[in-house]
């Protein structure tokens, strides 16, 4: 039996006096897709940011591997890589300086993976030109090269949450990323995302439709 990664009871989150969601509760075993849906304005990027420990402004308990989240945050933060949905890239740092940042800031990535990284999202040829020359898709590619630079030896019991990770990305793109969720999770990652887009990663996703949990 796959280990119970994360369990979420009776959440509760408000913004801008509206209930985005209440008594919201799911659970999310190892090597799993949560799929979270819902309309604009449904609270999906909240409860991306609230399980990242990015917003804490909720009520309800997050806990991580059967302990509270809050108990155990050095070990959560070392097994999670979040990509939010807006392009965070340093635009003075070229790709691969930005990437060697991440990997100072993040024991989880292996920064000896930032060139292979960077073919993988087809920015070959485009390593040592400045973010801020690059188009939005190309700087998208930037941050999903992260994907790629994380450690096999840390995929068990780690975690990927991905807020529209497909957006401004090519078809042959959203195929590369694809394969290497799929591969990530056969090897013993998990994944939470929101997307769009219709998923053809080739394993079992699970839906969580925050409609079903607002007011």
């Amino acid at each position: 039996m796959a280990a119970l990664l994360l369990k979420v009871n009776e959440l509760f989150c408000e913004r801008d006096e509206r209930i985005l969601f209440e008594n919201l509760n799911f659970d999310l075993h190892a090597g799993k897709i949560l799929h979270v849906k819902g309309k604009n304005g449904s609270g999906k990027t909240s409860l991306l940011r609230i399980l990242c420990g990015l917003y804490q402004e909720y009520e309800g308990q997050i806990d991580f591997l059967e302990e509270n989240v809050q108990e155990v945050r050095d070990l959560y933060n070392q097994s999670l890589l979040f990509i939010g949905h807006h392009v965070s890239v340093k635009q003075a740092l070229t790709p691969r300086e930005n990437l060697n940042w991440y990997a100072k800031i993040h024991p989880q990535l292996d920064a000896s993976l930032i060139e292979s990284a960077l073919s993988s999202v087809g920015l070959q040829n485009y390593e040592d030109v400045l973010c801020q020359n690059l188009s939005a898709g190309q700087k998208r590619r930037v941050n999903l090269a992260r994907l790629f630079m994380f450690a096999k030896e840390r995929f068990t019991n780690s975690l990927w949450i991905l807020d529209e990770p497909f957006t401004a990305i090519d078809v042959d793109g959203v195929e590369k990323l694809e394969r290497r969720i799929l591969y990530y999770i056969e090897n013993g990652g998990s994944v939470i995302l929101t997307t769009h887009q219709p998923l053809q990663i080739g394993a079992v996703v699970e839906q969580l439709n925050l409609d079903d949990w607002g007011t």
